[in-house]
């Protein structure tokens, strides 16, 4: 696995280096001149996948939490047929919880 991740890495790093010319603007902070909760998350995904952790954790520490919540909910939700509420509703509590902390850090 961790050789793939290498391969895939340096075969798509020209990519990478490119990212920031495709970011989409955020269109709150566009009306509104404020950071949204999500603002920063598009660099920090690009920084996870040249694998700076120390970056991505900087630029929005919701990052790795909204991925693994994504991860785990999605295939639950829809594939298992077993009742995952209390998962899922916790998991959804904890990642909304590191968005409004982070957020709320970052305008402080």
């Amino acid at each position: 696995m961790f050789v793939l991740y290498i391969y895939l890495l340096s075969a798509w790093s020209f990519l990478l280096d490119q990212a920031d010319n495709f970011f989409l603007r955020c269109p709150f902070k566009a009306l509104t001149g404020i950071d949204c909760p999500g603002c920063g998350f598009q660099r920090s995904f690009v920084a996870l996948l040249r694998g700076d952790l120390h970056e991505s954790f900087h630029l929005y520490p919701a990052t790795i939490p909204l991925l693994l919540t994504f991860i785990v909910v999605i295939p639950v939700n829809y594939f298992s047929k077993k009742d995952h509420t209390i998962l899922i509703k916790t998991m959804y509590l904890i990642t909304g919880t590191i968005v409004l902390g982070s957020y709320l850090f970052r305008q402080c």
